[in-house]
């Protein structure tokens, strides 16, 4: 059974996403005081989606939880393998854009949405997202991530 929450990468990975959250928001991005691999299942099979992508020149996601997977209809190897970019719309890709570099100067934007698009072509839009920076424990720039739980399929 494919388990990518326990492999030790995604145990550190979800760290950096909650303690990144936590130093920009002051809130917690799950509920609980877990060690390490307790939280990296917990993001993992979190109520809301939460994915990250990294540093690239084409950044690629390099996390997407359970939910995350289920909206996109990609399972773990094909999610972390695809380009953020390409889960926006063509249209969509310039407000997207100028989104991740306000976010990339002020550390977090919150009540972002902007238009999806799954890998079988179904649309939906996504609602109050926030969006923050990653940086680890020397303050080096290591991606973004997003979370949201409120999302609406278009027709």
């Amino acid at each position: 059974m494919d388990l990518p929450w326990a492999e030790n990468k995604i145990i550190e990975h979800s760290k950096l996403l909650a303690n990144s959250f936590f130093f920009w928001t002051k809130k917690d991005l799950i509920n609980g005081n877990f060690d390490s691999r307790e939280n990296s299942f917990h993001l993992y099979h979190a109520p809301f989606v939460l994915i990250s992508h990294g540093i690239e020149n084409d950044p690629v996601f390099n996390y997407a939880n359970q939910k995350a997977q289920e909206l996109w209809k990609l399972d773990w190897n094909s999610f972390t393998k695809m380009p953020s970019r390409l889960s926006a719309e063509q249209v969509e890709a310039e407000e997207r854009q100028r989104l991740l570099k306000e976010a990339g100067e002020k550390g977090f934007i919150s009540n972002y949405k902007g238009v999806r698009i799954s890998s079988k072509g179904e649309r939906f839009i996504i609602k109050d997202t926030i969006l923050w920076n990653l940086i680890d424990e020397r303050g080096q720039y290591r991606g973004q991530a997003a979370m949201f739980s409120n999302y609406e399929f278009l027709s």
